[in-house]
């Protein structure tokens, strides 16, 4: 299947970051723009408290789940924000982690943050998406 999204990369920019710097999309694509995905169960209750890496599997399994429903996957993916409920650097390299290990070689290009508090009671990570594809 084709793909919409190009990733772009810069040899005169760091090799050290873990993601493309730029994608681009075709005119023709569609952009699929998701909501935040949070670490919610099917009943609405924040799975895995307390745990960076367990809330981002759930968030990339959320967001799997969003994207099929437009009709698109990971590698559909063209930017993502990860979101992360924590001022330690170390927090947000985990929930990264899980994210980027996610995505595997679709390294599309990312904004980690480190942010006050999320919406949800005991919410520790979200991750927003926009995504690009080329119907058929």
């Amino acid at each position: 299947m084709a793909r919409a999204v190009t990733l772009i990369r810069s040899g005169d920019l760091s090799d050290v970051a873990e993601y493309a710097y730029a994608a681009t999309a075709p005119p023709e694509a569609r952009l699929v723009f998701l909501a935040g995905a949070c670490p919610l169960d099917d009943d609405g209750a924040t799975v895995a408290p307390g745990d960076y890496a367990g809330q981002a599997r759930r968030v990339v399994e959320n967001m799997r789940t969003a994207l099929a429903a437009a009709g698109a996957s990971l590698q559909d993916v063209i930017s993502t924000r990860v979101l992360v409920a924590s001022s330690r650097q170390e927090d947000l390299v985990t929930a990264w982690t899980v994210v980027r290990d996610a995505f595997a070689d679709h390294d599309v290009p990312s904004t980690l943050l480190g942010v006050t508090v999320l919406g949800y009671d005991n919410q520790l990570v979200e991750v927003e998406a926009v995504a690009a594809v080329l119907d058929e």
